[in-house]
């Protein structure tokens, strides 16, 4: 006898990526800046959906990401050094913005992957430009 599983409910944030990803897609000459965040870290990656590869990747995870955050909280006078704050998130965009000089991307898609434009992911994005991407 075989059961069936049950049927969940999508979230709203599920149901707002679904929307953005109809619309959003990468491509060689411009490829998506996804993200996610959890409730413990950030991560970000670049993705050219034409051959199916990641470009350039960046977590709060990474020692590079961890040592930027270091920098950006001692520049912020005693800002907090939490892989959960916005300045981490900040950092990751710088840290991103740099390896995707390396994969030689300077223009991206923005994909905020169903969470809204505020805290992190705009942190996020804002180091990214800060550290040389274009949206």
């Amino acid at each position: 006898m075989a059961t069936q599983g049950k049927k969940v409910a999508a979230t709203a944030r599920d149901k707002r990526k679904l929307k953005i990803r109809k619309r959003v897609t990468g491509c060689v000459e411009r490829p998506r800046l996804s993200i996610f965040r959890s409730a413990k870290h950030t991560y970000a990656q670049i993705i050219a959906d034409d051959n199916q590869k990641t470009l350039a990747s960046a977590s709060t995870l990474d020692k590079d990401v961890q040592a930027e955050i270091a920098k950006l909280a001692k520049q912020a006078d005693g800002g907090r050094s939490s892989s959960k704050s916005v300045l981490a998130a900040r950092a990751v965009g710088v840290v991103l913005a740099s390896r995707s000089k390396a994969a030689k991307v300077s223009s991206v898609v923005f994909d905020r992957n169903g969470f809204l434009y505020t805290g992190r992911v705009k942190a996020l994005a804002d180091g990214a430009r800060e550290g040389g991407l274009q949206f």
